[in-house]
């Protein structure tokens, strides 16, 4: 099999990379990604990374897409995030009615943000909908021209039930010109994800502004449509947070190149912190080698059957969780070893440590099993 788990750098442009880390600094203070960043993320078009390629989008291959998104991530964190949290919304335009998905990708700097919490509901009008609601963390919502939320459906004040008597729940696409973003990120990492709440109020949508997340569902049919949308999420975030721990890495062995060099270090600690470094690559890298080729075998699969075996999905959101974790806890092992550079608000180091400690509470992969 193809070796999949090579560094990031491998699979982003070098100049590309030195903007997006130039401006880094600069995009914490704006707490929203510097307009250099955005520069960079329109000029390759990764905001359309999961569009359909008939409105004007790059309907990449998975692992070309998990590839790509963990270098951005290896570049920055807070630029990784938001290319990946937009592009998880971009997706949705397989399954979005085609005069709407004409309309808002044509767009060059089209980006969709959202959130899949269901705080809100959506009245059933004689021309649509009634919205109302308020969601929090929408990475990227600054940048956006559109943003999705999942809303509970409502007639004559009352929830509509499914089949099975759950109550049906859908999610909705929104101009950005009518929806309020209200301040709420204050956390101490993914400070330029910018990922603030929004809310709707008393907004009438049309019914086609609605749709539906299921590949009996998708209007475009591709393998990546018809891919489970559980998964597909567990693995872009996973490599969100290898990225940054491989960033992390990559910065620690320059700090302890100079380390190594302080006379009060014995040879024992010498060989020690070189040593420690080393193992918590290969592991890492073993464990990617791993995820990579699960995803690869769910690809397969759904590019052969169009559909996809229970026990290899399994092994996509179990592979997808040990990276996640693995990637952290190499990080804190090696944290303490790092010396107050680490800790220091400016810098880059430490700028990684934060993001990727803010990264790893997202709901889907904070718990290991």
């Amino acid at each position: 099999m193809e070796n999949t788990n090579q560094h990031p750098s491998v699979f982003i442009d070098t100049e590309d990379v030195n903007i997006i880390r130039n401006t880094a600094a600069e995009a914490e203070k704006l707490g929203m990604l510097h307009p250099e960043q955005l520069k960079v993320i329109y000029k390759n078009h990764w905001f359309k990374l999961l569009v359909p390629r008939v409105y004007t989008g790059q309907q990449v291959t998975l692992l070309s897409l998990l590839q790509l998104q963990e270098a951005v991530s290896w570049a920055d964190g807070s630029t990784g995030w938001v290319v990946t949290l937009c592009n998880g919304a971009g997706w949705f335009g397989g399954f979005i009615a085609p005069e709407i998905a004409h309309e808002i990708f044509i767009d060059p700097k089209v980006c969709l943000a959202g959130s899949g919490a269901v705080c809100g509901t959506a009245e059933i009008t004689a021309n649509g909908y009634l919205v109302n609601g308020t969601w929090k963390y929408a990475s990227g919502v600054h940048h956006t021209t559109h943003i999705t939320a999942n809303c509970s459906i409502q007639k004559n004040g009352e929830p509509v039930l499914k089949d099975g008597g759950e109550p049906l729940v859908l999610p909705f696409i929104f101009d950005k010109k009518d929806v309020n973003i209200l301040p709420a990120w204050k956390y101490i990492g993914m400070i330029a994800t910018g990922s603030d709440s929004f809310e709707v109020k008393g907004l009438e949508v049309s019914s086609n502004r609605q749709f539906k997340i299921d590949p009996a569902a998708a209007i475009i049919p591709d393998p990546l449509y018809l891919y489970p949308f559980l998964q597909l999420a567990e693995a872009t975030i996973a490599v969100n947070l290898s990225g940054i721990a491989i960033h992390f890495m990559d910065l620690c062995e320059d700090l302890f190149h100079e380390k190594v060099k302080q006379p009060r270090l014995t040879d024992a600690q010498r060989t020690f912190l070189v040593n420690k470094l080393m193992k918590l690559k290969n592991e890492l890298d073993l464990v990617r080698k791993y995820f990579y080729d699960a995803v690869g075998n769910s690809w397969d699969a759904i590019q052969n059957n169009n559909k996809i075996p229970d026990e290899t999905l399994n092994q996509v959101s179990i592979t997808s969780r040990k990276l996640a974790h693995l990637s952290r806890q190499s990080v804190d092992t090696l944290y303490p070893l790092c010396g107050l550079t680490a800790a220091s608000t400016e810098t880059e180091i430490n700028r990684a440590w934060r993001d990727l400690h803010t990264a790893s509470q997202h709901a889907l992969l904070a718990i290991e099993h």
